[in-house]
């Protein structure tokens, strides 16, 4: 078993992928980690493709949850496909998600569209957000030194 994890951009207070990927291996007993760090649902990911071009038929690719793998359901249905496609199993360990059943993969697909529903919510909140205080006449980031 590999694992692959994301985490949030240093210096942010987050825990990074290290800390996180280190859980993952004492958990499930992976052999190999990979973690990239990057922030945005755009962000370039090398290790995440270091580690889908390490893994082989029969492989089992663990990740700690869905919302570590890819940041929308289409994301993460396009790789459950090609996972599925090259013969590599996934485990998402804090979800309790097995694909190698039929009801892995339903609980798969469920909590990836409740995870892209909860990005949007949240991306939705902070849009408002901005927009209110905009409109009390408040603006964002630090106050000129002059």
């Amino acid at each position: 078993m590999v694992a692959c994890g994301r985490g949030s951009c240093p210096g942010r207070g987050h825990a990074g992928p290290p800390a996180r990927a280190g859980r993952c291996d004492d958990a499930a007993g992976c052999e190999r980690i990979w973690a990239d760090i990057a922030s945005g649902k755009l962000a370039r990911r090398p290790e995440w493709d270091n580690c889908l071009d390490h893994l082989r038929r029969g492989d089992e690719l663990a990740v700690t949850r869905l919302s570590r793998m890819a940041r929308s359901v289409r994301h993460l249905t396009e790789t459950a496909a090609l996972l599925e496609e090259r013969g590599i199993d996934l485990v998402v360990l804090k979800q309790g998600i097995d694909t190698t059943t039929p009801a892995g993969r339903f609980t798969f697909h469920v909590l990836a569209a409740m995870d892209e529903m909860l990005a949007d919510l949240i991306s939705e909140g902070t849009r408002e957000g901005l927009e209110s205080a905009r409109a009390r006449g408040r603006t964002g980031g630090r106050k000129p030194k002059l």
